[in-house]
């Protein structure tokens, strides 16, 4: 059975950091995008970052750059997104979620199979 587990979200204040976990079950991360992607209440989905787990490659979105990084682990068969001077905005639920092969649109939910669960961020004063 496929499944991706998320954790490490909580809350933070302003300015802090947190590290979010996706550990794929089922499956290993080779050949796969992973990606993670947030929603806060009232709004779309939206991509984050994500990582081309062979080759490397990664994507962030703009209001993101310069603050969150994702990276993987294989050994671990783990993907982690570093997240650094928090904002009230980055309020959310986030989610990791696999696509198999190189995706055409790395931050657009749709090109997606599988998702977790979802962890909360919350980043309050």
């Amino acid at each position: 059975q496929v499944q991706l587990v998320e954790s490490g979200g909580g809350s933070v204040q302003p300015g802090g950091s947190l590290r979010l976990s996706c550990a794929p079950s089922g499956f290993t991360l080779d050949y796969y995008t992973i990606g993670w992607f947030r929603q806060a209440p009232g709004k779309e989905r939206e991509g984050v970052s994500c990582i081309r787990t062979s080759f490397g490659n990664t994507y962030s979105a703009d209001s993101v750059k310069g603050r969150f990084t994702i990276s993987r682990d294989n050994a671990k068969n783990t993907v982690y997104l570093q997240m650094n001077s928090l904002k009230p905005e980055d309020t959310a639920v986030y989610y990791c979620a696999a696509g198999y092969g190189l995706l055409r649109q790395p931050l657009f939910p749709g090109e997606y199979d599988y998702w977790g669960q979802g962890t909360q961020v919350t980043v309050s004063s």
